[in-house]
């Protein structure tokens, strides 16, 4: 099953950044890691967003969301 290109903004020491990321893996769901302290262009994306705070998932075709939320992760398996 083909999924959308899912991009998690996150940072080191996130607690709701591992939640999301560990459930997605718990799942078998590939998504790409954007780390806003490593990256600016990853920072800027966050707040064009319109976010302050990570996890921001964003999904292809989706409205992008924040923190950990396995109601809206569950939409995406």
């Amino acid at each position: 099953m083909a999924h959308n290109r899912i991009i998690i903004y996150s940072k080191p020491n996130c607690m709701q950044c591992n939640f999301t990321k560990k459930y997605l893996d718990d799942k078998g769901v590939d998504y790409t890691i954007k780390d806003i302290f490593e990256s600016e262009v990853a920072l800027e994306e966050v707040k064009e967003l319109g976010f302050t705070s990570v996890p921001v998932i964003s999904v292809e075709g989706k409205e992008a969301f924040n923190g950990f939320r396995p109601d809206l992760l569950d939409q995406l398996v």
